[in-house]
């Protein structure tokens, strides 16, 4: 078995990047409700909002299959897959600007500023919907790179993204933590052997996220500023 690198707090570090959907921003509903849009236009019936939600986190390309199938791991007929996806795709950029920053997002992205931690985000989803979601919300002025999930030829939980952001930063792995609130994440952290914080109120598919390999659980961003110090 490989060594796991685990961090104790304060952790050391120069910069931070954070995770966008249920970490940053509450786009469950938005999402939810495109998947229903779509269930809808196609004749199917509608699934409920927390079933939708545990779906969120591997992207909307395994949310639109998971919303035709009612089942995490399955994959539908690829014809029905490809008459739905651009149905969602267009409820979707309909209700993207919908979506509202969690609780604490803002005074935890001013306070890591203002101590000095470079920021960036990484997410998931397709740059087509995370440029003007961060624009529009005004959030984008906080990160110096933002990495999507269509951004590099991999995405979380790869740790293709965190070592290419720790490289745009030009520090180890060791020194960018990510806050992020699934499986994902940590997966992706303890690969690249970043450390990684979670925040419980995100998208973990329905787990409580104290059952992750994470170093601390935050009950919002500006929680993790006392469990850190600038490297």
């Amino acid at each position: 078995m490989p060594h796991i690198k685990r961090y104790t707090t304060p952790v050391s570090v120069k910069a931070i990047v954070i995770d966008l959907d249920g970490t940053l921003l509450h786009t469950a509903p938005e999402l939810s409700e495109s998947a229903n849009r779509m269930l809808r236009d196609i004749d199917y019936a509608p699934v409920s909002q927390t079933l939708l939600a545990s779906y969120i986190g591997n992207g909307i390309s395994w949310l639109v299959k998971r919303a035709l199938t009612g089942d995490m791991h399955a994959t539908p007929d690829a014809a029905l897959y490809d008459h739905a996806l651009p149905i969602f795709e267009k409820h979707y950029t309909e209700l993207l600007l919908q979506s509202r920053v969690f609780e604490g997002v803002i005074e935890g992205l001013d306070a890591m500023k203002a101590a000095g931690f470079r920021l960036g985000c990484i997410t998931n989803k397709v740059e087509r919907y995370t440029k003007p979601l961060l624009e529009g919300i005004n959030l984008a002025r906080y990160f110096e790179i933002v990495l999507s999930g269509d951004t590099l030829p991999e995405k979380k939980p790869h740790p293709l993204p965190l070592q290419h952001a720790a490289k745009f930063f030009g520090i180890p792995t060791e020194q960018l933590l990510l806050i992020g609130d699934s499986l994902n994440d940590t997966l992706a952290a303890r690969t690249a052997e970043c450390p990684v914080f979670c925040v419980p109120y995100g998208y973990n598919h329905g787990e409580p996220v104290e059952t992750l390999d994470q170093d601390a659980v935050i009950p919002n961003l500006a929680a993790a500023l006392p469990l850190l110090k600038l490297a």
